[in-house]
């Protein structure tokens, strides 16, 4: 059986404001804009490391499938105010210091740069709109 080359392509983030969090993540995270696009009065903003060509985060409105009730788009807002959403985890040559910066920068801190038992130093943070944001350094063993 031939083995098949599969490579992450995009995930999503939801945002409930796109203005704050294209700053956060290209300002604060130094994140590329590599597309903004509006259609059926919804935005979809496309971020990514310039030293990830090939992956983007696209910066999503909660919920963002024109067919959804009304209901559905106000638990899942809520769920975003309350931190509740999946959040994503990046890697950093250097935690403390991202850790610094972001922390700088105004960001929510969750949690201070730690040893982790499972080889990592991390350090957390939410974004504007709650999610939460790892950055994880390897530890030399």
């Amino acid at each position: 059986m031939t083995r098949m080359d599969i490579k992450l392509s995009q995930c999503f983030v939801a945002v409930d404001d796109h203005d704050q969090a294209l700053a956060f993540y290209r300002d604060v995270l130094g994140m590329e804009v590599r597309n903004d696009v509006g259609f059926e009065g919804m935005r979809w903003v496309t971020v990514g490391s310039p030293s990830q060509p090939d992956v983007d985060i696209v910066l999503e409105p909660p919920l963002a499938d024109p067919n959804a009730s009304p209901a559905d788009r106000q638990a899942v807002a809520e769920l975003l105010a309350k931190g509740l959403l999946r959040g994503v985890i990046f890697q950093t040559d250097d935690c403390d210091a991202t850790f610094e910066r972001i922390r700088a920068a105004g960001g929510e801190v969750l949690q201070e740069p730690m040893d982790q038992p499972y080889g990592v130093r991390d350090c957390a943070f939410r974004d504007p709109s709650g999610n939460m944001l790892r950055f994880t350094q390897s530890r030399k063993r």
